[in-house]
């Protein structure tokens, strides 16, 4: 049975794509800095038939990366799927007009250095293997940057590297056999009125995972779902 480790799950995107993959015979391996937080989701998924645990990761503390990964590994054998999107609305925003090297800083270790360090930790053994498959999330600012200009003028230019990277990345790795993808969500996700539920979008991994002549999917909300 396949294995999906998602870094940085949650209750909402999170477990939205830990479904999406559950229900087409995934385990699931659940990586976030407050584990205890998510065992309502390991709950939930295992009520659905879903085989799910969950595994202390912060993408700020590179040594827990790797023992978070190898803990999974320990658990459930090779990481088939592995999705990053980490949320932090602790960190600190800012706009284009007011970046410092700290608030800039803060957000290249957490999309930059964070992504790195776990994909090191995947990457040799998908090639090695000729199968796998990495899925970065990131705001749609990524891509649109004049999108994200007021409010995350540090954030957008990380998620942009990591999209730039994921372009490349799969550059690298679609010819021995290894999928690389990236969703930009254009979206407030939740389920208060005007938000986008999680379920709307989650389907887009699955169509990166399983169709290999894409790299990327944008999601807005008035619109179809763009690659």
């Amino acid at each position: 049975m396949p294995t999906i480790a998602i870094m940085g799950a949650g209750p909402g995107m999170g477990l939205a794509i830990a479904q999406a993959f559950g229900k087409e015979g995934h385990r699931v391996a659940l990586l976030s800095r407050s584990p205890a937080k998510l065992d309502p989701v390991v709950a939930e998924l295992t009520g659905q038939g879903i085989e799910a645990a969950v595994f202390a990761a912060d993408v700020l503390d590179r040594p827990s990366i790797v023992s978070g990964l190898a803990a999974v590994r320990q658990r459930f054998g090779q990481i088939d799927v592995f999705e990053y999107s980490p949320a932090n609305p602790t960190l600190p925003a800012a706009s284009s007009t007011e970046l410092t090297h700290d608030n800039v800083q803060i957000q290249l270790d957490f999309y930059v250095h964070g992504a790195v360090a776990a994909v090191n930790q995947v990457l040799p053994e998908m090639l090695a293997r000729g199968s796998g498959t990495i899925l970065f999330t990131t705001g749609a600012s990524s891509v649109h940057p004049e999108l994200g200009h007021d409010m995350f003028g540090n954030i957008a230019p990380a998620a942009a590297w990591l999209r730039n990277w994921a372009h490349g990345l799969h550059a690298a790795a679609a010819p021995r056999g290894v999928q690389v993808g990236h969703i930009a969500i254009g979206a407030w996700i939740g389920r208060q009125p005007g938000a986008t539920a999680p379920e709307e979008i989650a389907p887009l991994y699955w169509e990166l995972h399983t169709q290999h002549d894409q790299v990327e999917k944008v999601f807005f909300p008035s619109d179809q779902p763009a690659s």
